[in-house]
């Protein structure tokens, strides 16, 4: 799966992902629905039927869909979610206030996606914040009220990813290591509720860098099972992930290597 993260944060990703997609090998995008390009990227993705798009969920880093006065707790004094990712998955664990905020909040956005009507394809979190087991639970339990619908799972093998894009190797380790016990959780809490997610995913460590070169390098690694690779387009100047998605040897190096790409809906699930 070829995925395009941040669809709707502006009209430069929103341009980014449909030409990723029409001339190239994109084949799903994470819609952001409370960012301020949302409204042009539901416009694109309906006039753009093979692109398949899902919930890209906004708990850190960006701006709540509800009304800061009513998930106070969530927000800062700006309206925005504070940006700590440590300071907020602690906020969710002890502040019963900011829990039920946390659950308003995210069945906002999955109302927001549901007034597009656009199908949901997948389900992923800003940040990869659905490994914090209060957001994956309230996750789950939208899912479970709704139907099934396909998880991202943050899981990123160590060596195939160090073997294709070389350098910092300490960091690479040890986010691995301290990640490991996380993603299990993830994964077995997505089993026991038959939520189907990736095996792999790939572009953790080099958010705007998964340009032709990296991808080149990485296609021949890729472990069996399903990997998703995603990018952050029209992150940069120039947009080598954009290139990297258009490139014709990208697309001949899938083929030589036997490489299907798929969308998390063909894993299952059963929206209502």
């Amino acid at each position: 799966m070829l995925t395009g993260d941040d669809f709707g944060l502006t009209v430069p990703v929103n341009e980014a992902v449909e030409e990723a997609h029409l001339r190239g090998i994109l084949s799903t995008a994470s819609l952001m629905v409370g960012a301020k390009a949302a409204r042009d990227a539901v416009l694109r993705a309906r006039r753009l039927a093979d692109l398949r798009v899902g919930l890209h969920l906004v708990l850190t880093r960006g701006r709540p869909v509800l009304p800061p006065s009513e998930i106070p707790a969530l927000v800062g004094r700006e309206g925005r979610f504070r940006d700590g990712l440590g300071r907020a998955g602690f906020r969710y664990f002890v502040l019963p206030s900011a829990r039920r905020q946390l659950e308003k909040e995210i069945r906002a956005q999955f109302n927001a996606f549901r007034a597009t009507g656009l199908p949901l394809d997948h389900v992923n979190v800003h940040n990869h914040m659905q490994l914090h087991p209060t957001v994956l639970g309230l996750i789950l339990a939208v899912l479970r009220e709704r139907g099934i619908a396909p998880v991202r799972l943050p899981r990123e093998p160590f060596l195939p990813s160090w073997r294709a894009a070389g350098g910092r190797f300490p960091q690479r380790l040890l986010s691995r290591l301290f990640l490991v016990p996380w993603t299990g959780l993830v994964r077995l809490r997505l089993s026991r509720m038959n939520v189907p997610c990736n095996d792999c995913l790939f572009g953790m460590h080099d958010t705007g860098r998964m340009g032709k070169d990296l991808l080149l390098r990485l296609l021949p690694r890729l472990p069996p099972g399903v990997s998703e690779l995603h990018f952050h387009l029209a992150a940069g100047e120039p947009d080598w992930e954009l290139e990297a998605l258009t490139s014709g040897e990208v697309a001949d190096a899938m083929r030589r290597y036997g490489i299907e790409r798929i969308r998390f809906g063909d894993l299952g699930g059963r929206e209502r």
